[in-house]
């Protein structure tokens, strides 16, 4: 990208940012849950101090913990146990997780989907990817991998409510079959910016984690990272392929998208790994939208 076209994408970012309205930031609770977590000073009774006062929140956080994702022994009725038994990160990504669906509601904003296919799509995603973190021994980071695959697109909520006629067009033009363009490419030229730099520039501004930051940059175009940066985005574009592929939710951004051996390899998943996933999808998907939803 030249230095023009770089000047161009960060004018239009912050041209976004400015239009968002209600999802430019984070709810409160949550918010503060991010500070909390990322402070090493902090303890597991400060977390609990914000949680209980938001009962909803609270109530979500148990039914994620008690769901048989975690197969804890007996049942987990309150929250200060649930923040000792999983730790602050793991705690800290169940209540972003669940206070993100929030966002994707509204009505059609084409002939053929709505925000919540995005979620949907969404959804798969994170289930997918919590699926092969823990195929490949990451289980104690299947949370995060899970949140990873979540957020992952969230750039397109912004670029649906900022510039909303655009988006229509990039639909268009991405469900012609087959596709001229990448979608991400598509983005770039009617709108000035990808789902990804949206995304990426939404999570700055929420603090997220410099990580999950990379992932919603990079998880289409993962071979632009250095090594040691490439896992967690890998797990998510092996997840995205996939329910691209099997047309989960609102599927354009991937659906051109190839999955090589190479890329199962570098993750440390085989082909197997992902067949069984792909079998067991549909199910994940329940499961996650069941405990995540509304």
């Amino acid at each position: 990208m030249t230095t023009s076209a770089t000047a161009d994408q960060a004018q239009t970012i912050k041209l976004a940012l400015s239009r968002i309205g209600d999802i430019a930031t984070l709810p409160e609770v949550t918010a503060k849950i991010i500070t909390i977590v990322d402070d090493p000073k902090s303890t597991a009774r400060d977390l609990h101090l914000v949680i209980k006062n938001d009962p909803a929140l609270a109530t979500k956080i148990l039914k994620v913990v008690n769901s048989a994702f975690y197969g804890l022994p007996g049942q987990v009725a309150e929250i200060d146990r649930a923040i000792v038994l999983l730790g602050l990160s793991a705690v800290k990504n169940i209540a972003i997780s669940a206070s993100i669906s929030r966002l994707f509601t509204g009505e059609k904003f084409s002939d053929k989907y709505s925000a919540r296919d995005i979620w949907r799509h969404c959804i798969a995603m994170a289930a997918a990817t919590r699926e092969f973190a823990v195929l490949i021994g990451k289980r104690a980071h299947a949370e995060e991998a899970f949140l990873a695959g979540l957020i992952a697109d969230l750039g397109l909520l912004v670029e649906r409510q900022a510039f909303p006629d655009q988006f229509k067009e990039v639909i268009r033009q991405a469900s012609q079959s087959p596709a001229e363009k990448p979608f991400c490419v598509i983005e770039q030229e009617l709108v000035g910016a990808d789902h990804q730099a949206l995304g990426a520039a939404l999570a700055n501004r929420w603090k997220f984690p410099r990580g999950l930051q990379t992932v919603m940059a990079y998880h289409h175009r993962i071979d632009n990272l250095a090594e040691d940066y490439r896992l967690l985005p890998t797990l998510v574009y092996i997840a995205d392929t996939l329910c691209s592929h099997e047309r989960v939710g609102f599927h354009l951004m991937a659906r051109g998208q190839t999955l090589e051996d190479t890329h199962l390899e570098s993750a440390g998943l085989s082909e197997s790994d992902f067949n069984t996933v792909r079998e067991q999808l549909p199910g994940l998907i329940a499961d996650s939208e069941a405990l995540f939803s509304g």
